[in-house]
């Protein structure tokens, strides 16, 4: 179980140009990893992009519908929940394949490992990306490659700007502290 910052990326490019975007990306992007940098072939691969799509799309979905603040807030949670409980299934059905340990085993390290491990990456994923996203658009905008949005809302959201910091920040310390840094 490693943190990859990627999804964060994915998940922008869906927010921006639809789920179509992060589904797409997401594949090449997990299988370019499969023959490069992964040391668990094609079973990671799908594990990679199961995880990847669980979040990316789900945010994205629901933005399109909705392209407000309390559309990208509501579907940044429901990604995270989504994404979090179909990587509890799929590490409970595919891990003990290509981690060679018996179910039984992989069963009792769901809730102290896989699950803290997959919180804290739904936590990660969602607060950068709502931190990243604005400036984003912002610059896309600036140089052209983006209209303008149709409606004029102006109103900073520093309450949810200071919420998905902290849970980055969160996350963070959580993660030092869990390999004895702090």
């Amino acid at each position: 179980m490693k943190y990859d910052p990627k999804d964060i990326i994915i998940t922008l490019g869906g927010l921006i140009w639809g789920p179509l975007t992060s589904f797409i990306v997401s594949v090449i992007v997990s299988m370019i990893e499969m023959v490069t940098i992964s040391e668990n072939g094609i079973l990671g691969c799908i594990m990679n992009i199961v995880s990847t799509c669980s979040f990316a799309c789900t945010v994205a979905v629901i933005y399109k519908k909705k392209r407000t603040l309390k559309g990208a807030v509501a579907g940044l949670l429901t990604g995270s929940l989504v994404m979090v409980l179909v990587m509890m299934l799929w590490n409970y059905l595919i891990a003990p394949i290509y981690m060679g340990y018996p179910r039984e085993a992989v069963a009792k390290l769901l809730v102290p490992a896989f699950l803290p491990f997959n919180l804290l990456k739904a936590g990660l994923n969602a607060g950068f990306t709502f931190l990243l996203y604005k400036p984003i658009t912002t610059a896309l905008r600036r140089t052209g490659y983006l209209s303008e949005p149709a409606t004029g809302q102006n109103k900073k959201p520093v309450g949810l700007w200071l919420f998905f910091g902290a849970v980055i920040i969160t996350c963070i310390l959580l993660i030092l502290s869990l390999n004895g840094i702090i």
